[in-house]
């Protein structure tokens, strides 16, 4: 029968992965971890010598299962939730990395990672421009467009046509969209978006990040985050967990309004080719309306049936009149 699953503090000062984790296969796997389970993500672990003897316990549940499958372990918990779960070695650049994850979170953390080559809403020479003021650009070097440096009235990327910008995208880091949110520059930045037509922050993580922020309160940003999408609203906050994400959700956004404004002038020179219509008149009166205008003068109507041609005519006069 397999031994329980411990979880204890790591002690190693300066450590950034803060767990130790006892996997119970064979004589017992010793690792540290960045959390005590891969709830919104993969967990990164690594291997530790020897498990302290006076290490400090915060969980220790009962295992129902504990199965090497090739570079994987399988692990179920007995347990009604969080129970599954797995451990992967892989080899990732050019060294050995652990990682700790569930079905769920390894479906999130590669979200179509293969990014289509096609070109976005069909537009072969899509210019961007980069605002000056951005220091590490995104180069959209693998995807079909080109790019200049000017100065931008909003954003850090942007759609400019005939010298106006028509769309825009703010790139932020997560630590960059917590300082700009609790010191009060985001506020004024989203101002400007609004002014352009399209608009829109995107954000190189996940939103779950948020919640495991440790030098200011997460309810904090996650309220600062919604009370601004509440004040502008045509100004979407995106994230897109990866910085290669936000640069191709940039590129199809900016490519989206290049052919949302082509559309717009090609509607705006139909509608203006269409000959004008005139004026509307009022609608024709209901039979209630009629009623009630009837009782008011003190007309006898009858409750039901047509109305008389004649209560017709007096009330289309009263209403010529303005006396309905």
């Amino acid at each position: 029968m397999a031994e329980d699953f411990v979880i204890a503090r790591n002690a190693e000062p300066g450590s950034t992965l803060p767990y130790l984790l006892r996997i119970p296969l064979g004589d017992g796997i010793i690792l540290k971890a960045k959390d005590t389970w891969p709830r919104t993500g993969k967990v990164y672990c690594h291997r530790v010598d020897e498990w302290p003897e006076d290490a400090e316990v915060i969980e220790r549940v009962a295992v129902r299962s504990c199965v090497r499958r090739g570079a994987a372990i399988d692990l179920v918990l007995d347990r009604g939730r969080e129970n599954r779960s797995q451990i992967v070695i892989t080899n990732a650049r050019g060294r050995q990395m652990i990682f700790w994850q569930t079905a769920r979170t390894s479906k999130q953390a590669r979200p179509a990672v293969n990014l289509p080559g096609a070109r976005a809403s069909g537009v072969a020479d899509l210019e961007i421009a980069v605002d000056i003021r951005e220091r590490y650009p995104f180069t959209f070097a693998d995807r079909q467009a080109t790019t200049r440096r000017e100065s931008l009235s909003a954003g850090d990327y942007g759609l400019v046509v005939d010298g106006v910008l028509q769309a825009s995208v703010e790139r932020k880091s997560l630590g960059d969209l917590v300082t700009s949110l609790t010191t009060g520059r985001l506020r004024f930045q989203l101002t400007e978006l609004s002014a352009v037509p399209r608009a829109a922050v995107v954000v190189e993580e996940r939103y779950s990040q948020v919640f495991k922020l440790d030098r200011v309160r997460p309810s904090v940003v996650a309220d600062g985050i919604a009370e601004c999408q509440i004040r502008f609203p045509t100004v979407p906050i995106v994230f897109c967990e990866t910085r290669k994400l936000a640069q191709e959700w940039t590129y199809r956004f900016l490519a989206a309004a290049r052919v949302g404004l082509s559309e717009e002038m090609v509607g705006d020179l139909a509608l203006r080719g269409l000959t004008a219509a005139p004026p509307l008149g009022p609608a024709p009166p209901t039979a209630a309306d009629v009623r009630r205008w009837a009782a008011r003068v003190d007309i006898v109507v009858s409750d039901r049936g047509r109305i008389p041609a004649v209560v017709m005519d007096q009330y289309l006069a009263a209403r010529t009149r303005g006396e309905t």
